[in-house]
């Protein structure tokens, strides 16, 4: 679990942690999957070249450079695919596949072919980019601006937008030759917005629109996280404040046992409201250092014992926590 402490600025009494909490993988990878080669076959056959220039028009893409950028795709997943442990992916040298060229999806690949390019790569399994395809936004966004000035104007004017947003999208099928079942199968938009001039696209947006397409793809083996935010005091008033800020600043370094030291000797002080606040972030370090049944303890003892309003809601959040991940 990672963390961050961010003191609020001013006079304010309270500040907060950040807590970045794992949650589990979208899709997963067979135990005996350890080596994983890809192919492209987004490519289009020099036959369907004229259809497939058609297409680039009509959603401004330039012609041909889908076969370059796909590539970038595969460079994509080769990258963050180093985030999953024991996995190794293989890029063929030699193999070259054709499919639709668009962003129809074609049939099902022969499970022998399959089995043949992984036993020559020795992989156990095959991740193909059935389609790739990409446009802009650059023809839309250009007819917009000038419907938008004929309607107030009554005639055009030579405006161009000053930023397109590239879209890519990729389908992706991951298969399993030993069983002949597809492990995973993904469509995926990417999004990207880049600046230009005299509309221009310029010309790294498209391989790194594609590049992160595959990244995106491999997101889906790997855990995510989402952040929460802890509130916890300061300072307290009276004879024990200079006490209660030095804890503070221990947690300030993330010496967060520390601080539970510097608290602990203040959560049954004489004065209630510097007790309840004691027990409130002895629970919240716990929290933090990972023991969230203990914080979940002092988080009570703040409200049941010092009315500490903070350690009743902070309590609530733990008991929703543990009916939901069982902690």
């Amino acid at each position: 679990m990672l963390m961050l402490v961010l003191a609020i600025a001013g006079c304010s009494r309270y500040g907060y942690v950040s807590l970045n909490y794992p949650t589990a993988p979208v899709a997963y990878l067979p135990e005996d999957v350890n080596s994983i080669a890809a192919v492209n076959r987004s490519l289009t056959r020099e036959e369907d070249r004229d259809e497939k220039i058609v297409e680039a028009i009509i959603t401004t893409e330039v012609a041909g450079s889908d076969r370059l950028a796909s590539d970038e795709s595969i460079k994509g997943v080769y990258d963050a695919i180093l985030g999953l442990e024991n996995v190794l992916l293989i890029i063929p040298a030699t193999v070259k596949m054709y499919g639709t060229g668009t962003r129809e999806l074609p049939e099902l690949l022969d499970w022998n072919l399959v089995a043949d390019i992984c036993k020559t790569e020795g992989a156990d399994a095959l991740l193909v980019l059935e389609t790739f395809d990409s446009n802009t936004d650059l023809l839309v966004s250009t007819a917009t601006s000038q419907a938008a000035a004929i309607l107030s104007t009554g005639s055009p004017v030579p405006a161009l937008p000053g930023q397109i947003k590239m879209n890519v999208a990729c389908y992706w099928r991951l298969y399993n030759p030993k069983t002949k079942l597809i492990i995973d199968q993904y469509q995926h938009n990417s999004y990207t917005s880049f600046d230009i001039q005299g509309g221009i696209i310029p010309p790294h947006a498209l391989p790194e629109t594609a590049y992160e397409a595959g990244r995106a793809y491999v997101e889906r083996f790997l855990p995510s996280y989402y952040v929460v935010r802890r509130d916890l005091y300061k300072r307290t008033s009276g004879s024990a404040k200079h006490q209660f800020m030095a804890g503070y600043r221990r947690a300030e370094v993330a010496n967060w046992q520390g601080a539970i030291e510097v608290w602990s000797e203040l959560s049954d002080h004489g004065k209630r409201k510097t007790a309840g606040r004691a027990c409130l972030n002895i629970a919240v370090a716990n929290e933090v250092l990972g023991d969230t049944e203990n914080a979940l303890v002092w988080a009570k003892r703040s409200y049941e014992f010092y009315d500490d309003k903070l350690g009743r809601d902070y309590s609530k959040i733990l008991l929703r926590r543990r009916n939901i991940e069982g902690f």
